[in-house]
């Protein structure tokens, strides 16, 4: 790993960036979608399966105590770069697992005909679709807090909606993965304290981009993916405080869950392990682990800086083009850029740009609702990581100028 943040060295570390497609070099500009993997990584997840490869919790051998050790030292890691307790973190697939665990354990036992599960309008589908079926099988209902024309949360119409309803849970994305705004969750989250409410912060955008500290941000339930922060598929956390932890009915039922098992009755281990059944994702987790002490070893001032230049770099220059609409300009945004360009499909856009060996998705971006609001089917979205340069931004605009032209 490079010792100091320089975005060209740095990319070194990612075999993958080498590649060229359409006989182009790769511009990887889809890191909302997900991250690429450095070596360190790579190297983490090949080393456990050459060398460490076995069931943990289950063996009494030496093979299997290192796998063990392995799989417990990736949750340590994972808890102090979260600034939390390793009790307080269980190991799911991702943070759409994270987001159903807490609504089918938590908010399934909490909620209550005519509760109210207050969410905003620019959440993606897995911060919405989890609550609507919670809230169906226990008679709550879900309100939501409008946006402004910037793609900011109306404050003063979220302070409302929690003076107004009965809010049991509120849950909100930290950094909105098609706008880029990122929310005051901090604010939001003591807000909502003062009024009993419950929070869960979706913190899949939020997590590669800086240090989380959840112990400053105060909520009860943080979720997040691994392979958006530079690790594997697959894994992913939710972090949980310990004593809504401890009240929380299992998710799943299984091996390793258990304290004791007779066919009249189950008791349950204490969280995390009450929360994974099963075999665990092993070398998902050491993977992960490998990919924090990677990202918590670069300069994450200098990536915050550089993540913001390339931003701006892209609006300007995008802006500076004729029939571009911009979709997000809250004035504290992460590196994502959703754009469409009058009478031309994103679907077109993003194929046009893949031709110049350009990745960009196009699409709802799992946000119909919000795609509803903004008065169009889909857009395109360049997003971009601390490893990405200036020159593929100039790539990106250039070839979006040329798209432009070829469908006069």
């Amino acid at each position: 790993m490079s010792s100091t943040f320089e975005p060209e060295a740095i990319r070194r570390d990612f075999p993958i960036l080498a590649k060229s497609f359409r006989g182009k070099p790769l511009a990887y500009l889809d890191n909302a979608a997900t991250a690429q993997k450095p070596d360190a990584v790579i190297d983490a997840i090949a080393s456990y399966y050459r060398e460490s490869n076995a069931n943990v919790h289950r063996g009494i051998y030496a093979l299997a105590e290192e796998a063990e050790v392995a799989y417990h030292d990736a949750r340590k890691l994972v808890a102090r770069h979260l600034n939390v307790d390793q009790e307080e973190i269980v190991f799911v697939r991702g943070t759409t697992e994270a987001l159903n665990l807490v609504a089918q354990t938590y908010a399934r036992e909490n909620l209550s005909e005519g509760d109210v599960v207050l969410l905003t309008a620019m959440e993606h589908h897995a911060n919405v679709v989890p609550w609507q079926m919670v809230t169906e099988r226990t008679g709550a209902v879900i309100k939501v807090a409008p946006i402004d024309d910037r793609g900011c949360i109306d404050l003063d119409a979220l302070w409302a909606l929690l003076d107004a309803n009965p809010v049991k849970l509120l849950s909100l994305t930290h950094v909105s993965n098609s706008l880029g705004t990122i929310n005051p969750v901090s604010e939001i989250v003591s807000e909502a304290r003062k009024r009993g409410v419950v929070t869960v912060v979706d913190g899949a955008q939020s997590a590669p981009h800086g240090p989380i500290d959840l112990k400053a941000l105060g909520c009860d339930f943080f979720a997040f993916s691994g392979h958006k922060l530079f690790g594997p598929m697959g894994i992913g956390v939710l972090f949980g405080r310990k004593e809504l932890l401890a009240e929380m009915p299992p998710y799943h039922g299984g091996g390793d869950m258990i304290d004791e098992v007779t066919f009249e009755k189950t008791t349950f281990a204490e969280p995390p392990q009450r929360f994974e059944a099963g075999t665990p994702n092993v070398a998902g987790a050491i993977g992960l682990g490998a990919a924090v002490e990677y990202f918590r070893g670069l300069d994450l001032d200098a990536v915050a800086a550089h993540e913001q230049s390339l931003h701006d770099q892209a609006q300007a220059g995008l802006e500076s083009l004729p029939g571009v609409t911009i979709h997000g300009k809250a004035p504290d945004k992460a590196a994502v850029l959703s754009f469409s360009l009058e009478g031309i499909h994103p679907a077109d856009v993003a194929t046009f740009l893949d031709s110049q060996g350009i990745a960009v998705r196009a699409g709802h971006h799992c946000c119909q609702p919000l795609m509803e609001i903004l008065g169009v089917p889909a857009t395109v979205r360049a997003s971009f990581a601390f490893y990405n340069l200036p020159e593929e931004v100039n790539r990106l605009v250039d070839t979006v100028r040329k798209t432009i032209d070829c469908f006069k």
